[in-house]
């Protein structure tokens, strides 16, 4: 359904699709990328963590699902519904990965994912993959607000969030379902100009 704005769009459509995905330097010698077929087994064995289960429901469970999960990706960007981008040494180890849901582009704003894999936990991955892929969606795409949400258990994710500029704003009550029942999730925002 179409339905008309009262304000203009914050981001013009095709502001994504009208290139490729771009590979984004990460500090600390890391690169976003787009995820390549080859990718499939370091992505499944997330997975198969028992720290990435506990706050990822939606998993795949074969490489076969995850090659599919992949297609949905690049359909993602063509679609601008998405992005999603393989966190990855310059020697191309894959160590998480990092993504933009809900794209909304008539109020500039979208929402973040991340994993990493427990080899690269504790070293700022994460954090430094969350700042590049905050700072070229707000400054060189023109989104306005990126949010974040976590588990209020998952306490290296709120670290995450919050080494990489984004704000702690407020908690959403029983707002998740995670395998062992509902949970409280913290919400962080970055907004351009923080």
């Amino acid at each position: 359904m179409n339905r008309a704005l009262s304000t203009p769009p914050a981001m013009a459509t095709g502001c994504l699709a009208d290139a490729p995905q771009p590979v984004l330097p990460a500090t600390g010698g890391l690169l976003l990328r787009p995820w390549k077929r080859e990718d499939a087994a370091a992505y499944l064995s997330a997975y198969q963590d028992e720290e990435t289960r506990r706050w990822h429901t939606h998993r795949p469970s074969t490489e076969a699902q995850v090659q599919e999960w992949f297609a949905g990706y690049r359909q993602d960007w063509e679609r601008e519904k998405g992005c999603h981008w393989a966190v990855a040494r310059d020697s191309g180890e894959v160590l998480g990965r990092m993504a933009l849901r809900g794209l909304d582009f008539d109020d500039g704003v979208a929402n973040v994912a991340y994993w990493v894999l427990p080899a690269a936990r504790g070293a700022g991955a994460a954090s430094r993959a969350l700042a590049a892929v905050s700072a070229w969606a707000l400054d060189d795409i023109g989104f306005h607000r990126l949010e974040l949400d976590h588990s209020t258990r998952n306490h290296a994710s709120c670290g995450v969030a919050t080494k990489a500029g984004y704000r702690l704003e407020g908690t959403k009550r029983d707002a998740a379902v995670h395998d062992d029942g509902r949970h409280d999730m913290h919400l962080h925002a970055r907004v351009r100009g923080d």
